[in-house]
C-alpha cells in the first residue's frame, strides 16, 4: 500500500525522453547551470563507469580526464538540470562497474568500442 503511493508520487517527476545508455558508454551530458541570474547549459562529455539506483533515484557516474586529471560527476538520471544526455560511443565491456579506468592513464583508459550494426551488415552483404 505504502509502495503503491510512493510509485504514484515519484511517477509525476520520471522523465520520459532518457536514451538507452549503459556502462562503457561515451557520453555528452547537457547540464542547466545557473550563475546569478543568468542561466547557461553546460557539456559534460566522458565515459559512464557506473550506474546505481531505480526510480527516482536513479543516477549514473561519469569520468574523463582534464589537465592530466581525472573528474568524476554523478548525475541523477531524472534531474530538472540534467537536460539531454547524447551517446557518442558505445564501449564493449564486461562487467557492470569500470572504477578500475581510475587507476589507468593515457591509450589505457579507452575502452574497445562496440559495433551494433555488425549482425545487419553481414546480413546486407555490406
Amino acid at each position: 500500500m505504502v509502495s503503491n503511493l510512493i510509485d504514484v508520487a515519484e511517477g509525476k517527476h520520471l522523465k520520459e525522453d532518457i536514451p538507452q545508455f549503459n556502462v562503457g558508454d561515451t557520453v555528452d551530458v547537457h547540464v542547466r547551470i545557473i550563475e546569478g541570474e543568468k542561466k547557461r547549459v553546460q557539456v559534460f562529455n566522458g565515459t559512464v563507469i557506473a550506474r546505481k539506483g531505480s526510480g527516482i533515484s536513479e543516477t549514473f557516474t561519469v569520468r574523463r580526464i582534464v589537465n592530466n586529471e581525472g573528474v568524476e560527476r554523478i548525475f541523477p538520471i531524472h534531474s530538472p538540470s540534467v537536460v539531454k544526455v547524447d551517446v557518442t560511443r558505445s564501449g564493449y565491456i564486461r562487467r557492470s562497474k569500470l572504477y578500475f579506468l581510475r587507476k589507468r592513464t593515457g591509450k589505457a583508459v579507452r575502452l574497445r568500442e562496440m559495433w551494433a550494426g555488425r549482425k545487419e551488415a553481414e546480413s546486407q552483404g555490406i
